[in-house]
């Protein structure tokens, strides 16, 4: 992966990333797409784009573009604006998983035939690295919520605390103190981590290091914690592609696809291969399967 430093925007020429596929899919709520009519739109005057969103990972805020090079490429310029080199390398390079051969992953994964197609129709998702712990309270959020609900939650927790709140900022609070959150029974989630982590009880670096089914355990000590978003946790914040997190869509792929497990081709990358299962059986009337 090449980039150039142009002004204060890093430029890179990248296939296999897709700015709607990767920030609008789910895993992430603190990502905003700037459509050209939009009042946001000002701020990419000037420039030619397809498309572009705004964001945060933690407290680093990053506006990024993409355009297309031609019709019979794969390849896109992507810009981030008004970043540093220092920055890019540091956080973007990595959060956006531009390290990771894409190309490579999805032939793999082709050679069963419902990833093949599902690969081919968002083939440009890729998983984004997130903080462990900012992932942490947004799949604990997520729980019975939508995604309006959930980016309305987390944009009023980040204006309370003028940016994403820690874990030592949490530990101090009650269920009556979050009440400006209106995140309802989530509230005393989101505080039994934050306390948990607090003193020590728990510690998200160590849960990383843990095998699979050691850190699940260690996660749903969390009141509130089960499963599905321990297993997020685990993917979106740790980057373990070897986590699974299932729910109604994926119970659904595995029914009608899989009731024998999942092939063998997205061993150790079964994570990344949700991605792709997850927005093709989202989008099936579009598939056409």
């Amino acid at each position: 992966m090449n980039y150039k430093v142009v002004g204060e925007d890093i430029v890179i020429i990248q296939s296999d990333f897709d700015l709607d596929e990767t920030l609008d899919c789910g895993q992430a709520f603190r990502w905003e797409r700037i459509d050209k009519d939009s009042e946001d739109a000002d701020l990419l005057l000037n420039i030619d784009f397809d498309k572009a969103y705004k964001g945060f990972r933690l407290n680093t805020q990053l506006l990024i573009s993409q355009k297309k090079i031609n019709e019979n490429s794969d390849e896109s310029q992507i810009t981030l604006h008004n970043t540093t080199e220092s920055d890019f390398l540091g956080i973007w390079l990595n959060y956006f998983d531009l390290e990771t051969d894409y190309s490579l992953l999805k032939k793999e994964f082709s050679s069963d035939k419902t990833m093949c197609r599902a690969c081919e129709f968002a083939p440009g998702i890729r998983m984004l690295k997130q903080d462990k712990w900012e992932a942490l309270c947004s799949f604990i959020i997520s729980q019975n919520n939508n995604i309006p609900r959930i980016k309305g939650i987390i944009s009023r927790m980040c204006e309370h605390y003028k940016g994403f709140p820690s874990y030592e900022q949490l530990a101090e609070e009650t269920v009556e103190s979050l009440a400006f959150l209106r995140a309802g029974f989530r509230a005393k989630y989101l505080i039994d981590a934050a306390q948990r982590l607090s003193i020590g009880e728990l510690d998200l670096d160590d849960i990383s290091s843990m095998d699979l089914e050691a850190a699940r355990k260690s996660l749903m000590t969390i009141k509130g914690v089960g499963p599905k978003v321990a297993e997020c946790a685990l993917l979106y914040g740790m980057y373990r592609t070897d986590a699974f997190p299932v729910d109604v869509w994926i119970k659904r792929v595995m029914e009608e696809y899989y009731p024998n497990g999942l092939p063998e081709c997205v061993k150790g990358k079964e994570g990344i291969a949700q991605q792709y299962l997850f927005h093709y059986i989202r989008n099936l009337e579009r598939a056409d399967i």
